[in-house]
């Protein structure tokens, strides 16, 4: 598998995602099948991924969400308008004790 993830420079009302290539499922005409595994927050960056060592959580990390402006995001906290937004590491864990990502 491969992971692909966007970083800055979408255009208004898109945001930063990660994207995961299989090339062992369905395949486009290229020979890889692509699914779109998170979608980030306004002006936010979907950085870096690590996994554990035995591949059964994932950590992805959201940066910046909102150009730290709190009237348009408050990520991780719920919406408020005043809340300052901040960085944050999301943690995937595969169900049913399979592979990350498999």
């Amino acid at each position: 598998r491969v992971f692909i993830q966007t970083d800055g420079g979408q255009q208004d009302g898109l945001q930063d995602q990660m994207i995961v290539g299989n090339i062992f499922g369905e395949a486009d005409e290229n020979g890889l099948e692509f699914k779109r595994l998170i979608v980030g927050v306004s002006s936010d960056e979907i950085t870096g991924i690590a996994y554990t060592q035995g591949q059964q959580t994932m950590f992805i990390n959201i940066q910046h969400p909102g150009n730290g402006g709190p009237t348009s995001t408050n990520f991780p906290a719920p919406f408020d308008g005043t809340t300052i937004p901040r960085d944050a590491t999301l943690v995937v864990r595969r169900k049913g004790g399979g592979v990350v990502g498999s």
